[in-house]
């Protein structure tokens, strides 16, 4: 048996500190327990507050659940557009600088916490909330893949790559980058640096040789006499 959580046991703090905490505690037991699982005094202690603080912030438990999902969003929204503002719109080095760029978006926004625990609930709790997590692919893929598919576009208009359709591009990127962590994550695990690095890698050499552009058959012909005269 639990014991009783006094709202004098912790010390004071501020109402967008105890949402943050109640928030982050949430999380973690719903990605551990599982909904059902999880309970309001279980969430209450492990964020340091009353039972009653989490019922003033979020109603109920299910209500939390929608706040955790929608918070969790925002968050890694953020993460993917502070990385994809490092996108190599002019690369020295095509590979190298999307693989690096890879690493980062696999590292910062897929193998972090927030990506991981976001990734669990869709998992586990897809079906028992659909319309809420129809939102978040609305709010979610919905606004950062556009914004990668844009930066590809550049990519293409530049010249680097030989793309159709920057939206189908920019999906394609993202899964075969991290096609080789899948399994880790499945099997609920962290991958580590060389994993990340390795997928990366040859999500990346794959990616190129759909799209990367391709000398003619004219200009190879041209560079072969020249390299004989």
């Amino acid at each position: 048996m639990r014991p009783s959580v006094s709202p004098d046991t912790f010390p004071p703090r501020g109402h967008e500190a105890k949402r943050v905490s109640i928030v982050d505690s949430a999380a973690s037991v719903f990605c551990r327990e599982g909904f059902a699982g999880a309970n309001i005094d279980l969430i209450a202690a492990e964020a340091g507050v009353s039972r009653q603080t989490v019922y003033n912030h979020h109603g109920d438990k299910e209500k939390l659940f929608i706040a955790v999902v929608r918070d969790l969003t925002e968050r890694c929204n953020a993460g993917i557009f502070a990385t994809i503002s490092t996108f190599p719109d002019q690369p020295r080095d095509l590979e190298a600088d999307l693989i690096a760029f890879a690493v980062r978006m696999n590292q910062n926004c897929i193998c972090n916490r927030d990506g991981k625990f976001l990734r669990k609930l869709i998992q586990t709790e897809g079906e028992r909330y659909p319309e809420l997590f129809a939102e978040w692919r609305e709010q979610g893929p919905g606004r950062t893949w556009p914004a990668l598919a844009a930066r590809f576009a550049r990519l293409a208009y530049g010249g680097y790559l030989a793309i159709d359709d920057p939206d189908v591009a920019a999906r394609q990127f993202l899964s075969l980058v991290n096609a080789e962590l899948q399994t880790i994550f499945m099997l609920g695990g962290t991958p580590r640096d060389d994993e990340v690095l390795q997928s990366a890698t040859n999500g990346v050499r794959t990616f190129l040789r759909a799209f990367g552009r391709r000398k003619s058959a004219a200009s190879t012909e041209k560079l072969s006499a020249l390299a004989s005269a």
